[in-house]
């Protein structure tokens, strides 16, 4: 009888667990984080950025939108057959990251209202579907700049 209710008190606890995991799950939100940033000098009215999102957590999110007072024109692009498109959101899945980088995805300023040299930082707002605003200070590179040789 003893063994029956034992293993009876660990199925009842295992089913609540997983109860509660898929409940809390769908409710978490995601655990976002930024790396990588930067922009290149820019060389004319016009920049790019940057950087990579990492999700840890179980919950996919989508990059809806970036804010800068570098600029009133900040989009997100995709470069897909040699063309440049602007998108209106990127995927970060869950587990997953989205890397923003030069010849693929990546962020655009447009009419700078000023021209940030190399050693400045812009200051970026990121936006997202289901996570809060992330504040990032992305340093200005090089025009040349190369993540991959650092």
């Amino acid at each position: 009888m003893t063994r029956r209710t034992t293993a009876l008190s660990a199925a009842v606890a295992l089913a609540a667990a997983l109860a509660l995991t898929g409940c809390s799950s769908s409710d978490s939100k995601p655990d976002l984080e930024v790396s990588g940033a930067y922009m290149p000098q820019p060389v004319m009215d016009m920049a790019g950025g940057f950087l990579t999102i990492k999700n840890g957590s179980d919950t996919a999110d989508k990059l809806t939108s970036v804010t800068s007072p570098i600029s009133d024109d900040v989009t997100i692009h995709e470069s897909k057959n040699q063309k440049m498109q602007e998108v209106k959101s990127f995927d970060i899945p869950a587990n997953g990251e989205l890397k923003l980088e030069r010849g693929g995805s990546h962020i655009m300023f447009m009419e700078l209202k000023k021209t940030p040299k190399q050693g400045d930082t812009v200051s970026i707002e990121l936006h997202f579907e289901k996570s809060d605003p992330i504040k990032v200070d992305v340093p200005v590179e090089a025009a040349n700049h190369d993540p991959q040789q650092h």
